[in-house]
């Protein structure tokens, strides 16, 4: 799907402006590009903001909406800011950090792979994935591939990959802050959840009944 001009420059924005914050973190643009891990972490960053643009995803209310779930998003804001800048830092002033160079590409892969499976849902939803709790126009269940086994694998791409952040700079804090998304992750599942339910019934509870909601076996 083709980006419009307004969504491309939107996120080339937030993109550079999270970067910058991860930049001023550690202590300037030559310092942060010394390392060769922050190098490729950076363009990954840039790769997934790219192949978001045509994912079809949306931030649309659609046709009914959960507003009163609205408050996770202000939540994860200020953990993003945080985890954009408080890794870098605590790794440049040498403060809880983890390993070496060894948890640095652990932490790359791990931000590239979380990425991907955040983005595959999208493609998969398109014009149906929403950054809201929302039931959008034409909305039907997607039961089969990865939706088959887990019901919310964006949401899992989105802890893999915001761990995998925070530990490409071996911070201590930075899983901390990942820990503290958790229950906020939890609590924006269980309003999408209901929505659904109440939206599709029996349909969706069966479903659920035949489905894990991230973890295969565990949750």
């Amino acid at each position: 799907m083709r980006p419009t001009p307004g969504l491309a420059i939107a996120t080339l924005a937030g993109t550079l402006a999270y970067l910058a914050i991860a930049i001023a973190g550690w202590g300037g643009i030559a310092p942060f590009f010394a390392h060769p891990a922050r190098v490729a972490l950076t363009l990954v960053l840039f790769a997934l903001s790219i192949a978001a643009l045509f994912s079809g995803g949306n931030i649309s209310s659609g046709m009914r909406e959960d507003r009163g779930n609205r408050w996770v998003l202000a939540v994860f804001g200020v953990l993003g800011l945080l985890a954009a800048y408080l890794p870098p830092f605590t790794d440049r002033i040498g403060f809880w950090t983890l390993d070496g160079d060894t948890m640095r590409w652990t932490g790359v892969a791990l931000f590239a792979g979380g990425g991907v499976l955040r983005l595959w849902p999208v493609f998969v939803l398109g014009r149906r994935f929403s950054g809201l709790v929302a039931i959008q126009p034409g909305h039907t269940l997607v039961t089969t591939g990865i939706y088959g086994v887990i019901r919310h694998p964006s949401y899992l791409g989105f802890l893999v990959s915001s761990l995998g952040w925070v530990l490409a700079f071996r911070s201590g804090v930075g899983v901390v802050l990942t820990l503290l998304m958790v229950p906020v992750l939890v609590a924006r599942i269980r309003a999408e959840e209901a929505l659904l339910r109440d939206q599709f019934g029996d349909e969706y509870a069966s479903y659920c009944d035949r489905t894990w909601r991230m973890l295969p076996g565990i949750y």
